[in-house]
């Protein structure tokens, strides 16, 4: 990237001060979009013997609001009524349950107390590991003359399997690529023959003009010679 000085391009154009205000109020939109937050659901399908994401993220509505979080996890299995608590983040990470002792990492927000991704990541998938998973983001806003307490739950429906299985969408994805690429043959198979009957019909053509033209030089030639013939007659 490169910069002129005033004195080396001259006066500004009209045209340049377009684009001037352009590149500012793209910059000012790129700086408003950085600290941007998207909700995902987490995915509900692990394998067992393999790390896994409980992702849980809970957006600010205001980011002008300062704030402050801490989450909190629990778990509960398949056929039990009540959750666990398996997790705790305060500023650092702290396991709660037996079951997932040494097995359970923070994956989310570290930059910043005020959370908003509160994932977490299992090591070492069980199946005794399938059940529900509650996350609970307990957030503190604080305005000019107030504080303000909320808590937001999120919850994954975790399934292990012994090999990971496809997805609709993994398959609908490929059933489509094979149709594109069939599609695509086909439509060079048709080119292929256009092309080839539209050589071969300029081809005839241009046999048809080269005996029409041979036969008329035929004929303009026996035409001359049997003139010569008489006058020498």
């Amino acid at each position: 990237m490169f910069l002129l000085r005033p004195s080396e391009c001259g006066e500004m154009s009209p045209e340049w001060g377009q684009v001037k205000s352009y590149f500012y109020a793209l910059y000012t939109l790129l700086g408003m979009c950085r600290g941007a937050c998207a909700e995902v659901d987490s995915d509900t399908e692990a394998v067992a013997g393999k790390g896994f994401k409980l992702g849980c993220i809970s957006c600010k509505r205001r980011s002008e609001v300062e704030g402050s979080a801490t989450v909190d996890w629990f778990f509960r299995s398949k056929g039990q009524k009540d959750f666990e608590h398996i997790y705790n983040y305060d500023e650092e990470g702290s396991i709660k349950s037996f079951q997932f002792e040494d097995r359970l990492d923070w994956f989310g927000s570290r930059q910043s107390n005020d959370i908003q991704d509160a994932s977490i990541f299992l090591t070492n998938v069980t199946f005794n590991d399938s059940g529900t998973y509650r996350c609970r983001v307990n957030r503190l806003l604080t305005y000019e003359f107030y504080e303000y307490q909320t808590k937001i739950f999120k919850e994954v429906n975790l399934t292990v399997v012994g090999k990971a299985t496809r997805g609709t969408a993994s398959i609908v994805s490929e059933v489509m690529m094979y149709v594109a690429i069939i599609g695509l043959q086909v439509w060079l198979l048709i080119e292929m023959i256009y092309c080839y009957r539209k050589i071969s019909a300029a081809g005839e053509e241009a046999l048809r003009e080269a005996a029409n033209a041979e036969y008329l030089a035929l004929a303009s030639e026996s035409k001359d010679n049997c003139a010569g013939v008489q006058v020498g007659d």
